[in-house]
Formats: structure tokens, C-alpha cells, sequence
């Protein structure tokens, strides 16, 4: 029997958590010799509830219901990481309590890619409700990587989003792999693994019960650089999604909204805490670039972004290709569209359609006479 059976094993026995599952974790790199020698236990600084539940473990272990999730495991898009494994988000190893065990389907290469969470209402305004959807759409399309957790409301915006931009999303899912909640969501939930990744560190079979999504919040903003509040009231769990960001020591942004709305008053409460205030997702996108460098996690490639000097240049580095390619035939001095299309070899309808998309982005200025540079800091 292999490592990862003993270890589904002991995952799969109830009053387990994190922080003792990785304590055993640590002292038993291999895992049979705990099961045969249940004395070892002693090693460990365990409560009685505690040692008591490992116990009821090692000695009635569920060995039908670790062949059911290792047979689960086979699919292709299917997949169980130990925290030891590489493929393992290293972000996410490095939270205080991170699980132990990630159950994963769909595309395994995106977990150590550069992430932003968003998070917020699953009853948003329609302010909130389009927000989400744009802000995802926009930062999708510069290469990030949208995680949030699949929920009504601003959740699901995100991951649409994203998806529609033909960008990646993650989910972390409150219960087991081997269901969908909420069940409405059945059909984003399989986009979602076709282009991310849905993630759960809860076994196959575990319902959608209250304490787990508070749990699970850990996890997506433990997966992410940087956590979006989107739209919350005072005593939203996306505030508490956002104080353990903070706990972790990733960025917090959100996004202010009316007086009026009772949903921007948790946002509002979090900018005057020292929460970082966006109105665009270029604020987002600035404001993370140097993190995005450090950890050289980026759609760009990394010998591009070596020689990059401000943030524009980062910022630039995000766009989609053919807006890269136009920006490397404008300079700070004026130029007219014919000589873009005479130095870039595109044509006058691909240069017009992106150069209105480089305007709103604020990558460079008009000038009298249809004359187009790029804009300085």
C-alpha cells in the first residue's frame, strides 16, 4: 500500500484537523509506521480528543472509502496533492494552516500561477453584480488568474468573467470533488475545469455543511497574491475572507461604492482599516507588479519581464499579445497611425480596434492631429 492511501486514511477520520493532521505530518514522513505502531503516537503533542481521534483512525481505518477517491484520482482531470508534492500552490504552503491534502480537478498547472481573489455578496447589487464581471473579465485578460468560491452572487461573476475573457479561474469548493454546490451551478462548475480548476481539501462524499466555507475561505486567499472585496455588507464573510488575507500577508483591495448601499459599507470599513482603494483593475494590476515579478508568477515570459523598469512596462507585459506588438512601435514621441501599420506590418483595422482598448487603458495619449504617443508616469 502506498504513502498517499495511509494518508486519504487518516484525512478521512473526523476531529483531525489541519494543524494536527500536519503535525503527524511532520514527525511521520512515512505514514505505515504509525498504523503499525500506534505507540508512536505518544511522539506527538497531541489533547486526548485529539490522540483519541487519531486512534479511532489508525485502528478502524475506511479502506473502501480511500479506494473509492484513489479510483477517483485516475480520471484524468482528476487529482490528490500532498502538501510535499511539487505541484503543490507554494503560496498556499506557505499560510500557517494549510490542508494537508488538496483534491483537485481540472487543470493542475494553473495552482502556482499568479492569482487574485474575489470575493463579495451572493445578493450584489447591480453595480456589484457588473463590477465583478469586469473587473474578472479585465484581469483575465492581462493573464491573472481569478479564484473565488463559486457562490451566488459575486463569486459566480467572477469566474464568468474570466472564463468569457478566455482567460482561467480557480473554485474552492466547500464540500467534496464529487459534488457541485450549488447545484445551479453545474454548468459553470464544468468551464471552470475545462479552462482552471476546481479545488477542496474536504474527502469525496462531504456535504455543503455551514462550518466548511468559512474553512475554505483560508484557501482562497491563501492561493492569491492579492484579495478583491467587491461589494459586503458589515458582517459579510467575504470581511473575514479579507482578515485572514490580511493574516497571511497578502494585499486587500475593494472596491468603494454609494453611502446609500448597505453592500459598500463592509468595503468602505476595510479602505478606512488600510485596505488598498481600486476603481480599475489597472490599480489592482499596478499595485501588484512588483509582487508579480518577486515571485516570477505571470503569463509573461520571465526573460521579458527581467528587463522591465516601471510599472507600465509590468503593467504592458499583461496585455494581450497583439496590443504588446503595437505598443513596441510607439514611443514618446508622437507618431500617426500610418507609420504603426507601416512598423508593425498589421493592418489599419487591427491597429484602430486595439488603439481605443490601449487609450482606456491608459497606456498612451492622443495628440493633436490623430498623432499617438506613449503616456509617461
Amino acid at each position: 500500500m502506498d504513502d498517499l492511501s495511509y494518508w486519504l486514511a487518516l484525512h478521512k477520520a473526523s476531529g483531525i484537523g489541519p494543524a494536527t493532521f500536519n503535525q503527524i505530518f511532520s514527525h511521520f514522513p512515512k505514514p505505515d509506521i504509525l498504523f503499525r505502531s500506534p505507540e508512536a503516537l505518544k511522539q506527538l503533542d497531541l489533547t486526548p480528543v485529539q490522540r483519541n481521534a487519531v486512534k479511532e483512525a489508525i485502528q478502524n481505518p475506511d479502506w473502501k472509502a480511500v479506494e473509492q477517491e484513489q479510483q477517483w484520482a485516475e480520471v484524468p482531470e482528476n487529482h490528490i496533492l500532498l502538501l510535499t508534492h511539487t505541484e503543490y500552490p507554494q503560496l498556499l504552503k506557505q499560510i500557517h494552516d494549510p490542508p494537508p491534502l488538496l483534491f483537485v480537478k481540472g487543470q493542475l498547472n494553473i495552482l502556482n500561477d499568479v492569482q487574485l481573489a474575489m470575493v463579495g455578496s451572493r445578493n450584489p447589487s447591480v453595480d456589484g453584480h457588473e463590477c465583478a464581471w469586469q473587473f474578472a473579465h479585465h484581469l483575465a485578460q492581462r493573464g491573472m488568474v481569478i479564484t473565488s468560491g463559486m457562490a451566488l452572487g459575486i463569486d459566480a461573476q467572477s469566474h464568468l468573467g474570466a472564463l468569457k475573457a478566455n482567460g482561467k479561474s480557480i473554485a474552492v469548493a466547500g464540500t467534496g470533488l464529487d459534488r457541485i454546490y450549488p447545484a445551479r451551478h453545474k454548468e459553470l462548475a464544468w468551464q471552470l475545469i475545462e479552462q482552471g480548476a476546481i479545488v477542496s481539501e474536504y474527502s469525496l462524499g462531504t456535504g455543503p455543511m455551514k462550518y466548511n466555507f468559512p474553512q475554505r475561505n483560508r484557501i482562497i486567499s491563501g492561493l492569491s497574491v492579492g484579495t478583491l472585496v467587491v461589494e459586503a455588507a458589515l458582517k459579510s464573510g467575504s470581511l473575514i475572507t479579507a482578515q485572514t488575507a490580511l493574516e497571511q500577508g497578502r494585499e486587500v483591495f475593494a472596491i468603494p461604492g454609494s453611502i446609500h448601499n448597505p453592500l459598500s459599507r463592509g468595503c468602505h470599513l476595510l479602505i478606512k482599516s488600510g485596505a488598498k482603494l481600486v476603481e480599475t483593475a489597472e490599480d489592482i494590476l499596478e499595485e501588484l507588479s512588483s509582487l508579480i515579478i518577486a515571485s516570477k508568477m505571470t503569463s509573461a515570459n520571465a526573460s521579458d519581464i527581467s528587463s522591465l523598469s516601471d510599472i507600465s512596462q509590468i503593467s504592458h507585459s499583461l496585455l494581450p499579445k497583439i496590443q504588446q506588438q503595437i505598443l513596441k512601435h510607439i514611443g514618446f514621441n508622437p507618431v500617426s497611425i500610418d507609420t504603426i501599420i507601416s512598423r508593425s506590418g498589421l493592418s489599419a483595422a487591427e491597429i484602430n480596434a486595439n488603439i481605443v482598448l490601449l487609450e482606456v487603458d491608459d497606456c498612451i495619449q492622443t495628440h493633436p492631429g490623430g498623432l499617438i504617443s506613449l503616456k509617461s508616469n
